[in-house]
This record gives structure tokens, sequence and C-alpha cells, in this order.
């Protein structure tokens, strides 16, 4: 099956890359030998990232290299570049090659998984399926080939933008193919990714929120139509990407192997920045979104006071219905604080950039600007708390 694929993936890269998938195999198989030569060293994690890292940055600065600088005899390879810039896929390439090498490093060690005790907690395994821990963790020692390491790293369904899933998981699924969606639910999973498309046509005809934002239009808006515009530009972003990865993923189900579900909750439904971060693929975007340090900076920086709060609540036991209202109502406040923060992050990420943070703070700090912010925190906190209500109720039931 490994051979089949193998064959599939490269007529799908020829197209894709053209003649660099020479460069793509050259890194690969550099990969491959430093991962069969250390793996069992104690300096092998060191060397791996060492390495990965080097042909990430190289391939960048390079802009995927040319053929010309081999010898002028080579420069005509130049002209089969093929459709898409390889060096942008070769991003995720990375990170399998990387999860390649820790799989056998670990394997090498011996593993101390334990089976009966993970059955025993898992809700996903006592229901009769296999969770994707399990599949990480499974014995394929046979598998570490170098024809099934190269049918991982340029699996068709998953190649361009994943979901990212371990070779381990990807091994055990190749040669025996997922049970836990059967036919039905792999149609479903089709037909709510074609109302979800549905969906983003409607908001592409009907709502403006990127307009204004790639214009620079929102610089003549009030504070509250700012706000409003980030709110939909994130919203827009998170059902792009939900688009993307639900449609690679719904071909590797097809084909029989179950990878990571990414985005599993709405972001209008992420209480807390954990949440966001579980439920939102932060990895793709650290491969594909350049020049957002400081999305990623106030993100962190919002993540401190969260973890201090958290820690908080979870050491406070209400022993009275009083303690009780009191909690729920300090989560809900917590949870407003946390999408407000969300929404002037992606607010700089997104719509108005690093240079526009002076002009929306003096913009909220007005008179007219301070009853908008209270607003939009009351409406924020009003909607988390009527979403944490929900929650207590479904727990109870169960």
């Amino acid at each position: 099956m490994s051979i089949l694929w193998l064959f599939i993936s490269f007529i799908y890269l020829f197209y894709l890359h053209g003649a660099c998938v020479i460069f793509i195999l050259s890194i690969a198989s550099l990969n491959f030998l430093l991962v069969k030569s250390f793996a069992r060293r104690n300096c092998f994690p060191f060397l791996l990232w060492i390495f990965n890292i080097f042909f990430l940055i190289f391939n960048r600065v390079y802009e995927g290299y040319s053929f010309s600088i081999f010898g002028q005899h080579w420069a005509y390879l130049d002209n089969f570049r093929g459709t898409f810039r390889w060096h942008i896929c070769f991003n995720f390439v990375i990170l399998r090659m990387i999860s390649f090498g820790y799989d056998y490093h670990w394997a090498q060690q011996g593993s101390h998984f334990d089976h009966e005790k993970h059955v025993q907690r898992c809700h996903v395994c006592k229901s009769g399926k296999l969770c994707y821990q399990i599949q990480q963790e499974r014995n394929i020692s046979e598998n570490y080939t170098f024809a099934m390491y190269l049918c991982y790293l340029v699996y068709a369904p998953l190649y361009i933008s994943g979901p990212i899933i371990s070779f381990n998981a990807f091994a055990s699924q190749l040669e025996v193919p997922q049970n836990n969606y059967l036919r039905r639910d792999v149609l479903w999973y089709g037909l709510r990714w074609i109302f979800s498309l549905l969906l983003m046509e409607l908001m592409t005809h009907i709502f403006y929120y990127n307009a204004f934002a790639i214009s620079g239009m929102w610089k003549l808006l009030s504070p509250l139509d700012v706000f409003i515009v980030g709110y939909g530009v994130l919203n827009f972003m998170w059902l792009k990407f939900f688009l993307i990865w639900r449609y690679f993923r719904l071909w590797s189900l097809i084909c029989g192997i179950e990878a990571p579900e990414n985005m599993p909750r709405c972001v209008n439904n992420c209480h807390n920045l954990e949440t966001f971060w579980k439920n939102w693929h932060a990895s793709f975007n650290k491969w594909l979104v350049r020049k957002l340090l400081s999305w990623a900076w106030l993100t962190c920086l919002f993540f401190i006071p969260e973890m201090v709060v958290k820690s908080a609540a979870d050491s406070f036991q209400a022993e009275s219905a009083f303690g009780g209202f009191l909690v729920r109502e300090l989560r809900a406040f917590a949870g407003s604080i946390t999408i407000t923060c969300l929404m002037i992050a992606n607010l700089v990420g997104y719509v108005i950039g690093p240079s526009g943070v002076n002009w929306l703070m003096s913009q909220f700090l007005t008179r007219e600007g301070l009853p908008v912010l209270g607003g939009m925190f009351l409406t924020f906190y009003v909607g988390t708390k009527l979403m944490f209500q929900i929650s207590d109720a479904k727990q109870r039931k169960q």
C-alpha cells in the first residue's frame, strides 16, 4: 500500500513542483540518514532540530534555490518549477521529518506507554474506537523503512496543509485503514463541509469585513465599527482555515487515514486562551503567516493573567450557594476579558497592524469610545455566562 500511495503522491508532487522535487528528495534523504545514524544517541534531538531549522532558514533565504547555482548546464530546469512553490509546502514536510525522527528515536529507547491504564481512562477507547494517542504509541518497528518514510512525507491528501499527523499514527493506518469513521460518518462529514462552503460564499457576498481591513478604510470608521470589522475578520479567518483543513482531512478519511481534527470548536465558543490554542491549530499559523509577531506576543502576554486566575480558581472550593454564584460570575468576567483580549490581538494581527494600536487606544479613551468599549465588554460577559451555564447543565445531565 505504501508503494501505491508513493506512486500517486509523486505524480501529485511533480504536478505541484516539477523538477524541484529533486530538492525535496535530497533534503528528505539526508534527514533519513541522520535519523538512522544517530537515533540511538543522546545528542540526537539536538542534531535533528539543528538540521531541520538549518534547511527551514536556507529554503526561505534562497527562495527555494535555483538550479543555475549548481552550474549553467542545470539552469534549464528552472523552467520546470511546477505550479506551487516547493519551499512553502516544505515547512510542513519539516514537521513530518521531525515527527519521524522522534518516533524512531523513542522506538529505539523502548516504549513506556501503559496501554491498559490508558484504555481505562480514555472514553474514546472505551467506546471500541482507537484514539489518536493509541495510534501514536503502536509498535510499528517494521515500518521504519525509506519507502514508508517518503510516503509519509508526501502523502497527497495531507501534503499541502495537513492536518499534521505523527509518523506512527500514519503508518499504523496505512496498512490497516481507520474504522472510527463509518461510511455514513464520512458522508455526513462531507455534507457539513459543503454547507460550510456555502456559508463562506454567503459571507463573501454579503459582508465586507476583509475589504475594510485590506483597503485601510477602517481608519474612517468609528471604534465600534472597527471592533465589529475585527470580529468579522476573526470569524472569516476561522471559517477559511476550517474549510481548508476539513477538505484535506475529508480526502484523507476517504483514503482510510484519520488525521487529528483542527478547529473542533467554533472560535466564538472558546472562553479562554487555553481552549483557543487547543482548538485553533496554532502551528499552521507559525509556518504560514509572517510579520505577525505582535499578534503572537500579545496573545502570550494576555495568557499570563488567565493562568494566574485559573490557578486561584482551582484552589478555591465553593462551599455555599453564594460561593458557587461568585465562582460563576468570576468565570464569566474572566471569560469576557479573554475574548476582549483576543479581539485586540487579532485586530492588531489582521486588521489595523502594530502601527494602528496607538490610534485604536486613542479612539477608545475618548468620551464616545469608552461607552462602546464598555458595551462590547458587557456583551461578551453575558454571552460567556450563558455558554458556561449551558456547559454546566450538560455536565450535570451526564
